[in-house]
């Protein structure tokens, strides 16, 4: 579904090779369906662009056919309210990592003698530090969400404290199986990205807010299923995967920030999520321990945190990591 505003991308017939790039990505690489669709739509938005202005496939494509591609991108982009230029960069330069690995691809399987974006620079990007909320403004949410009444309430409860808890990804989140909940509800079992799984402990407060919600879960299981029992731990009657989906979790927040008088702008699930990594090390946690809740497969993805929390904590927390005492 296209987002608001915007158009609905038409649906091409890809390449074969990119179909078998997708594949491979899913099946050698482990990839997660939400990164297989985000390939897609990258490597899309090229085809139709060369197939309409170029005349070529993407498969034949040269390193100009790619220039042309990307200037062209980036003098589209309109972000209202936000910085174009970073905007753009950031675009360009996800679109072109999609690029160098499908060519790479075709490379290494011999479907191609040579990589079209070897030539082509990445733009340079500035780092942006992820926006974050106090512990003022989480504990006001949570506060302001058990105050609407009714089994909806308890469910966005149990959806913040869990997220604020764990610092999972949303999609991770609304697809908790039952499963997941560990005997004693102190931990959960995570699949993530790649199928590596991990285990997140739960907080008292958290504890509590499922223990709660489990009374009225089943108000939110559809009636063809009154007679079983759904596998997720946040069944939706509405949507078609079963559970509640992101979007719809999303959107939730929005409103609970509104109500809140929170900017809506500095509330989603991925910044909550920002939220739980930076109050853990503003509070003396260690990097390597929050890199594994998170689920980060490189430590250097964790350390953005560090850039939030100040000089003097970050010092704090650099001086007690063990990597920084081998250096």
């Amino acid at each position: 579904m296209a987002r608001p505003g915007r158009p609905a991308m038409p649906k091409p017939v890809l390449s074969k090779t990119v179909d078998t790039f997708l594949d491979m990505l899913t099946t050698e690489r482990g990839a997660a369906l939400n990164t297989r669709h985000a390939y897609w739509r990258d490597l899309a938005d090229v085809s139709l662009y060369l197939r309409n202005t170029r005349g070529k496939e993407i498969d034949t494509a040269t390193t100009d056919d790619l220039k042309a591609y990307l200037q062209d991108l980036s003098s589209k982009i309109h972000v209202k309210g936000q910085n174009k230029n970073q905007i753009a960069v950031r675009t360009v330069a996800r679109r072109l990592s999609a690029l160098r690995q499908f060519y790479r691809y075709l490379v290494s399987e011999n479907m191609r003698n040579e990589d079209p974006t070897s030539g082509i620079e990445s733009p340079k990007q500035t780092r942006t530090l992820p926006k974050t909320l106090s512990e003022g403004e989480v504990d006001t949410l949570i506060k302001v969400a058990g105050e609407q009444g009714g089994a909806e309430s308890l469910r966005l409860v149990c959806l913040l404290e869990l997220l604020y808890a764990t610092g999972l990804r949303v999609s991770e989140l609304v697809g908790l199986p039952m499963s997941a909940i560990a005997e004693g509800s102190q931990f959960i079992m995570v699949e993530g990205k790649g199928g590596r799984e991990r285990m997140v402990p739960l907080s008292d407060s958290a504890q509590k807010a499922l223990a709660v919600y489990s009374d009225v879960r089943s108000q939110f299981i559809s009636g063809e299923e009154a007679g079983r029992q759904s596998k997720w731990l946040f069944p939706s009657r509405t949507s078609d995967s079963g559970h509640l989906t992101r979007q719809r979790f999303a959107q939730l927040l929005k409103d609970l920030a509104r109500a809140a008088k929170i900017d809506e702008d500095h509330v989603s699930p991925h910044i909550l999520r920002h939220a739980f990594a930076t109050h853990l090390l503003s509070n003396g946690a260690d990097l390597r321990a929050v890199q594994k809740m998170l689920g980060h497969a490189d430590i250097a993805t964790t350390q953005i945190y560090t850039h939030i929390i100040g000089k003097k904590l970050k010092k704090t927390v650099e001086e007690a990591h063990p990597l920084s005492q081998e250096a």
